[in-house]
């Protein structure tokens, strides 16, 4: 599901930050922003792909999400995983772990040794 570029990440991000958006309302939120017709076809394509849909305003086009931020956060993650580590969680945990700008405080340490006991509870 999550086959979209970095712009196109870009771009979505920025309709997740306002809740709905014109194209010039993401072209302002967006550094180094490419043409209006540029970011009309990048939202375009990220609606065919499923994760906007648009409603019209008079003569303008406003984009809402589709999809959660958590549901596209996991949809990434899970191709980020697939990609880069074969499918492998451990794999892509570790390399998380061993990033240096990693700092984790104790609670955060316990919420994820929380989750990984319930992981294990349900079998994962």
């Amino acid at each position: 599901m999550f086959e979209v570029g970095r712009r196109e990440r870009q771009i979505l991000e920025a309709v997740y930050r306002l809740g709905r958006a014109t194209v010039s309302e993401v072209r302002a939120e967006l550094a180094d922003a490419p043409s209006y017709s540029a970011v009309r076809t990048m939202l375009g394509l990220l609606e065919q792909k499923g994760f906007l849909r648009h409603e019209q305003d008079g003569m303008r086009y406003v984009y809402l999400p589709t999809v959660t931020r958590a549901r596209a956060r996991r949809s990434a993650l899970a191709h980020v995983v697939d990609t880069f580590f074969g499918g492998s969680a451990r794999e892509a945990m570790a390399a998380l772990l061993e990033l240096p700008e990693t700092r984790m405080s104790s609670e955060e340490q316990k919420r994820i040794a929380r989750w990984i006991a319930r992981a294990r509870k349900e079998g994962r």
